[in-house]
């Protein structure tokens, strides 16, 4: 997997775990109506890196499938 690819990957996996750690925060401060908007934006973050994952494998040359 090319550099840049995996660095993609990092990004979005970043991304769904500042937007879950923010959902929690919110919730911790009794803000549920910022929580559930940021656990949505979370939920769609981790989507968005498993389908890139998922993709990425896909295109992996057979020779690294083993």
């Amino acid at each position: 997997m090319p550099q840049s690819s995996h660095n993609r990957l990092a990004e979005l996996h970043n991304l769904a775990e500042h937007a879950h750690a923010a959902a929690a925060a919110a919730h911790g401060k009794m803000d549920h109506l910022a929580a559930h908007e940021l656990s949505k934006k979370a939920l769609e973050y981790s989507k968005n890196a498993y389908r890139h994952s998922e993709e990425m494998l896909a295109e992996r040359p057979a020779s690294d499938k083993a």
